[in-house]
């Protein structure tokens, strides 16, 4: 060490040997290693019946040494602390009697330090006998998603910035915001289970055959992509939990200070590589967790647990049928349930047919109603059914049951448009698109939601593809409910869309049925084209 400030000595003299340098004190003053360190280990709760201490884990540790200005411990149990002090209470979490290292560094002037290492042997019983009964209602209890609030699922920092670090800051999921797709909705199938068994807490989920798997862990169970997905996985067995006091970097007042870690690789019910839950806060009725992603440290997830199952309002009771047609009077269609819009100009799409209300274009024959879109000259025509100022709605189930049209332009559509659309222009007023096929990419059914700030080419929207659709009949439907808007093909959801009180899908809608040409999403038109029919067989709508 003196060696060194001989050198930095001579360095400094060289460099004033070529500059004005004035007479000023380089001293460093003077550095001395820490000597004589001495640590004292107080178990709390120490006496001669119980030399492990009382069983709360803590430790009290005193650092003292000559020379030194701050002290860091570093424990067997991964975690470390700086303490200038020397004075620095610890909670050794693991339950039982254990054994751990503890490493004591002692730092003096310019970072030079001197280190001992000692063990402490510890007894940890912690308990959170409230939270016990709250899990398990005292013998068994049953937890479920509770995906009707915001946040159920959410994700957020997992740092030291305590104002942001104890919810989903990054992404919060919206009310059954994951049943609007099968790669998400078997989340709401988990039915998570804690029960005491000789007063050992024992847990096990039954997740319906499927998982729900973070992107970053799809190959344990033998996916791939980039998105999060729902996959066969086996869960069962019944699995041990342990309760030890959190340790996290949420603020005390903000957490309970208990954290569950299930055996056997247990996880409650959305899989991100983790066993180890920390109860942020639980009465008899909700519970709220927070787990520090596996793999990532920096990402902490959210999620939010019922003890009743979640029921999504107004979806499964719309049973009232307000409105039909069966097409079963040939000819024109009724003019009581429907008129037409006429005419050319593109339809704000580049769509390339003229609407007509001829027979050639639409007729009801054979019990179904016939949209027929035509090669006419240079020019094509087709037809648009609407249901305005004949029947109007708000909230329902709408069903159709058609067989689509084929070749390369057809663009063939069911939906809904806001009945306000004069007043409030698209995408303003919403439109709901029940059905819409392309020819250009055939058996690939979209359903899809435009409205502001998600419409045209960035509207609400998913797909399916399903078999046959221009040789055999399917049903096309969709719930529309003030909480969601789902899109089913016979039955199969496949889009969903938590629906919230600023939207325009809470005011009345009516039904359009059409078959254009061509247009943005239509598509070039095959040369060979000449004409090509949708049928419908009904239109249905409950409420």
């Amino acid at each position: 060490m003196k060696n060194l400030f001989r050198k930095t000595a001579v360095i400094l003299a060289a460099i004033c040997a070529f500059t004005a340098c004035e007479q000023d004190d380089h001293s460093f003053g003077d550095i001395s290693t820490p000597s004589n360190l001495q640590v004292n280990a107080a178990i709390v709760g120490q006496t001669a019946e119980m030399p492990n201490g009382d069983g709360s884990g803590f430790v009290d540790f005193t650092a003292t040494a000559d020379n030194a200005i701050s002290y860091k411990y570093i424990f067997s149990d991964g975690t470390t602390e700086n303490s200038p002090s020397g004075i620095f209470r610890k909670r050794f979490t693991q339950n039982g009697l254990n054994t751990y290292s503890v490493t004591v560094l002692a730092s003096g002037k310019g970072g030079v330090t001197t280190s001992t290492t000692l063990e402490v042997t510890v007894k940890s019983d912690f308990k959170d006998e409230e939270a016990v009964q709250f899990l398990t209602g005292g013998s068994s209890k049953k937890w479920y998603w509770a995906a009707s609030e915001v946040g159920h699922l959410g994700v957020g920092p997992n740092n030291g910035d305590l104002t942001k670090n104890y919810y989903g800051d990054y992404y919060q999921a919206q009310p059954f915001e994951k049943a609007g797709s099968p790669d998400s909705s078997c989340l709401y199938d988990n039915e998570l289970t804690f029960s005491l068994d000789n007063g050992i807490l024992k847990y096990q989920l039954d997740n319906g055959g499927r998982t729900f798997f973070n992107a970053a862990f799809l190959g344990v169970a033998g996916g791939a992509g980039s998105s999060d997905q729902c996959l066969d996985f086996d869960v069962s067995g019944v699995k041990t939990v342990s309760l030890s006091p959190s340790n996290s970097l949420v603020a005390a007042n903000l957490k309970r200070g208990t954290q569950m870690t299930f055996s056997d690789g247990g996880f409650m019910g959305y899989y991100i590589q983790q066993s180890t839950y920390e109860i942020m806060s639980i009465t008899e009725n909700r519970m709220v967790v927070r787990a520090v992603m596996g793999g990532n440290e920096a990402l902490a997830w959210y999620h939010t647990f019922s003890s009743q199952p979640p029921t999504q309002p107004g979806d499964d009771n719309f049973d009232n049928l307000v409105f039909e047609d069966n097409f079963d009077v040939n000819g024109a269609p009724d003019t009581a349930k429907w008129s037409y819009d006429l005419g050319a100009g593109g339809w704000g799409n580049n769509e390339v047919q003229s609407y007509t209300n001829t027979a050639d274009n639409v007729i009801v024959a054979d019990g179904n109603l016939k949209i027929t879109a035509k090669k006419v000259g240079s020019g094509y025509t087709s037809a648009r059914l609407k249901s305005e100022n004949k029947f109007e709605f708000k909230y329902g189930k709408i069903e159709f049951r058609a067989k689509l049209p084929t070749g390369g332009g057809t663009w063939p559509a069911l939906w809904a448009l806001g009945e306000n659309y004069a007043t409030n222009s698209w995408p303003a007023c919403g439109e709901i698109d029940v059905m819409e096929h392309v020819g250009n990419n055939p058996n690939v059914i979209h359903g899809t939601l435009h409205y502001p700030g998600a419409s045209g080419g960035n509207a609400n929207t998913n797909s399916t593809t399903i078999s046959n659709v221009s040789s055999e009949f399917h049903v096309y439907s969709v719930t529309w409910s003030a909480s969601s808007i789902k899109f089913y093909v016979d039955g199969n959801l496949y889009h969903s869309y938590a629906n919230v009180a600023s939207s325009p899908f809470n005011l009345d809608f009516f039904l359009i049925m059409n078959v254009a040409m061509g247009g943005n999403f239509g598509g070039a038109i095959d040369p060979a084209f000449t004409q090509s029919t949708m049928e419908v067989d009904y239109v249905r709508v409950y409420q």
